[in-house]
């Protein structure tokens, strides 16, 4: 079984979606047998890099939201994340364009290391409020998976896989992905966003069975 998954480094529910589904796979007598594929895809690919301010901050000025508002959703939303057991920590996220992390995974995609890379990468901007487009942490991150400091460089100083990302991107949209997380299972079966439980376990299980045929 192969699943791809299309997913941004910055969203909130593509690591709760994540959790989800690898809780799921592991209920699963199949659970060795599932190959995953990480796609770009990018929520807001115009978006300059602010160290200086935190997502809530940005939310509520992009929005129109109230500051109050702003953390009311985001205080929700690190309510979900922690029934997955994931550490949320949004008023220290860093507002990041995430194009750069993108070419990290697709790096690490070509070692073999992609789903290592995914999940360092959202923990380090979801939990550690990390900036993930910043050279040095993503030098770092990428050591941290087993890539070589001088490779992640090169990746990021020649804006390298570009074509890669922008197929992921075209690719999304001739399938009509709208949102993310979006989880396609064996090219036959689609999820949208961050489902219940019983949405992955039945999806997983109807198209294995097929698969099995």
């Amino acid at each position: 079984m192969k699943i791809e998954i299309w997913s941004d480094v910055v969203c909130p529910f593509c690591y709760i979606g994540k959790r989800k589904l690898e809780k799921s796979i592991a209920k699963m007598p199949f659970k060795d047998s599932v190959e995953i594929e990480w796609k770009s895809f990018m929520l807001n690919p115009n978006a300059r890099t602010q160290p200086e301010i935190n997502s809530q901050e940005y939310l509520a000025k992009s929005k129109g939201w109230t500051l109050e508002q702003t953390k009311q959703i985001s205080n929700q939303v690190t309510t979900m994340a922690a029934e997955e057991g994931l550490e949320y920590h949004l008023d220290k996220t860093v507002v990041a364009n995430s194009i750069n992390s993108h070419r990290l995974l697709h790096l690490a995609k070509s070692k073999s290391l992609g789903s290592e890379m995914k999940e360092r990468l959202l923990k380090a901007y979801f939990t550690e409020g990390l900036n993930i487009d910043d050279e040095e942490t993503l030098v770092k991150l990428g050591e941290e998976v087993g890539l070589k400091d001088s490779e992640v460089r090169e990746v990021l100083e020649n804006s390298l896989f570009q074509i890669e990302i922008e197929n992921d991107f075209r690719e999304s949209r001739e399938i009509g992905v709208q949102g993310v997380p979006f989880f396609v299972i064996n090219r036959k079966y689609g999820i949208s966003g961050a489902q219940p439980d019983v949405v992955f376990d039945e999806s997983l299980k109807k198209a294995w069975e097929e698969s099995q045929g």
